[in-house]
């Protein structure tokens, strides 16, 4: 298991801010509705909700992405389990966790079965298998084999992270989608749009989220 855990701040509001790169985990105006907006409207979710779906993300961080789509899976009727790949190379302690989490009490009743299920990589539920792989991505997404139907790309911003938006990171994320496939984000970068559409999307730049003017949805033909 990596060993590298995240450097936190925090905002009064209980955002947690990374250290390392100097960025939020979450919209300091609404992070739920932000997740809602970018990662679920940009992925055409619940819409395409389906047995076996299957959601994979770069930057797990507080798990607030994965909570948000999970807690709507089941809210669509969906029994069967919601497939969730996330890979994070600097994961948050789970007491972290559960204090960045106290910030939307909408989503207790999901949170707290995450966080008792949670053995700090794998949640193994009725209606969620979750597995957070540790480390690099651009390391360990290549050795992954899995094919997905939708990506929230949730790195921190590119100008502070650029290494977790590079084109040869972008054609994994590519590689590992299947055909009618789609990707979704914050930022609306224009070498992360290139990298996308390099790598096989079709890239579109839609409304952002508050005071992000644009962000970016792709779909694999």
């Amino acid at each position: 298991m990596n060993d590298q855990r995240a450097e936190l701040s925090w905002t009064e509001a209980g955002v947690p801010v990374s250290e390392r790169f100097d960025d939020p985990y979450f919209s300091l105006q609404n992070g739920l509705e932000e997740t809602r907006h970018v990662f679920l409207a940009g992925n055409d979710l619940p819409g395409r909700f389906a047995p076996g779906f299957h959601i994979a993300e770069l930057g797990f961080g507080s798990g607030l992405n994965m909570l948000t789509v999970w807690s709507e899976w089941e809210r669509s009727g969906q029994t069967t389990p919601l497939h969730f790949t996330s890979f994070e190379a600097f994961p948050m302690a789970q007491a972290e966790m559960a204090r960045a989490l106290t910030t939307f009490p909408g989503l207790a009743p999901w949170t707290d079965r995450f966080l008792n299920g949670w053995d700090g990589q794998c949640c193994k539920l009725e209606t969620l298998h979750l597995n957070v792989i540790h480390g690099d991505a651009r390391e360990t997404l290549g050795a992954w084999t899995a094919q997905v139907d939708a990506w929230f790309l949730d790195g921190f911003s590119p100008a502070r992270n650029p290494e977790m938006w590079q084109p040869d990171l972008m054609a994994q994320v590519a590689r590992h989608t299947r055909t009618g496939g789609t990707a979704a984000t914050y930022t609306a970068a224009g070498f992360v749009r290139r990298g996308l559409e390099d790598a096989g999307f079709s890239v579109t730049r839609t409304q952002g989220y508050g005071h992000k003017r644009h962000m970016t949805r792709a779909e694999k033909a």
